[in-house]
């Protein structure tokens, strides 16, 4: 990760995906921007009481919770490698009902299940539905069309924060009643089964004049032509660091010692502030101008230069860490996604977006592994860990080049 690209890079032709073929680009928007709202409230309603419905109602012991737990993020970041071409083959309208019903039946699977190997068999399906899901989302809003693609996403990126911040009431709601968890996992099944009907509703994308389809032997080929872009690959090895700094907060608060109503409100202005800020990025493409990403990852550091010697009783400058994080977040996201657009092929988005989100997924994976055994040690362990993340986020700022 300390790599920094110190020769002139040659950036490809701006190339954006054409308008959806049979249906305006804001149609296409609207649609997507509904299915994340229903999908994220769904998942963020259960998630939220998951760790508490495994140790509580099932007796697991916290490193078996933690096997499910992982077993699911590690699958599903390991997956987007490949199901980043599997987009392209099958087309996103297709990926996204597949990962729909995947998701639906692994929620179900979840409220049944009352032995490990149930339990892990969930989170297996629900990996894959997961893999497949953001890829299929985000290539149809890089395929809406030049006009509606940073709109589009921004409003993308405020429906997930507005669901991180209803999905827990609402799960809470739920499990109050009978049957409870079963009740909860049911009604996330049915949000998803209808996010499913939702891309149903989507048209079927029609190949332009001369154009074939993708064929299977040209996936491996696409994802190959993705590593072999220098350019892009040294973006996607100083942003890896991108999943950890916009997650980790959410681990590192309650680690820290904070009572559940003071994390819960920081993780409410964080995402408020994430939200408010996608007008900003989205007005004239803004986020594919250098210096915003590079705002976002210095905002990202000091998020956790903040945190770092906190004790679980300071409130204001919790307060800060989630403002920060906020426009770290609000600014990082819409800006990869306007730069992978403007440089990935249109037949290529996925491949490219897969490569990506790989690379960042599988850091997020190792570096929550790394910061938990850290947090371990003591305070003094907290400390160095929440250091090292920050020192990760500025050697991303200051080395990050292209595409």
């Amino acid at each position: 990760m300390a790599l920094v690209c110190s020769v002139p890079v040659t950036v490809a032709t701006p190339v954006s995906p054409p308008p959806t073929t049979g249906s305006p680009g804001r149609r296409v928007v609207v649609t997507v921007v509904a299915i994340q709202l229903s999908c994220c409230l769904g998942f963020f309603s259960v998630m939220a009481h998951l760790v508490a419905h495994l140790r509580h109602d099932l007796g697991l012991m916290a490193g078996t919770a933690g096997l499910i737990l992982g077993a699911r993020t590690g699958l599903q970041f390991a997956l987007l490698l490949p199901v980043g071409a599997l987009t392209d083959l099958i087309g996103a309208r297709r990926t996204g009902v597949l990962a729909c019903v995947l998701r639906a039946a692994g929620f179900v699977l979840l409220g049944a299940a009352e032995g490990v190997g149930a339990l892990l068999c969930a989170a297996v399906v629900l990996a894959v539905g997961g893999a497949l899901y953001n890829p299929a989302a985000q290539s149809l809003l890089a395929g809406a069309g030049p006009a509606h693609q940073a709109g589009g996403f921004a409003a993308y990126v405020t429906a997930q924060h507005v669901a991180t911040v209803a999905g827990p009431p609402v799960g809470l709601a739920l499990i109050s009643l009978e049957p409870g968890f079963a009740l909860l996992t049911g009604a996330a099944a049915a949000m998803w089964a209808l996010s499913g009907a939702l891309f149903l509703l989507l048209p079927r994308a029609e190949p332009r004049t001369g154009e074939r389809a993708l064929p299977f032997r040209d996936v491996l080929p696409g994802v190959r032509a993705v590593f072999g872009d220098r350019s892009f690959m040294l973006f996607a090895l100083l942003t890896a660091p991108t999943t950890l700094l916009a997650n980790h907060i959410m681990t590192a608060v309650p680690l820290l010692g904070f009572a559940p109503g003071a994390a819960t409100l920081s993780f409410c202005v964080l995402a408020a502030v994430a939200a408010a800020a996608q007008p900003f990025v989205a007005a004239g493409r803004r986020g594919e101008r250098p210096w915003v990403l590079r705002a976002g990852l210095v905002c990202a550091a000091g998020t956790f230069f903040v945190l770092a010697p906190l004790d679980g009783t300071e409130l204001g400058p919790l307060m800060l860490a989630a403002v920060l994080n906020g426009v770290a977040n609000g600014l990082i996201q819409p800006s990869i996604f306007q730069r992978v657009t403007r440089h990935a092929a249109p037949e290529r988005f996925g491949s490219y977006y897969g490569v990506m989100a790989f690379c960042a997924g599988m850091f997020s994976f190792a570096g929550e592994m790394a910061v938990g055994r850290l947090f371990d040690l003591g305070s003094a362990g907290a400390t160095v860990a929440l250091v090292g993340v920050g020192a990760f986020a500025l050697v991303a700022a200051v080395g990050t080049r292209g595409p």
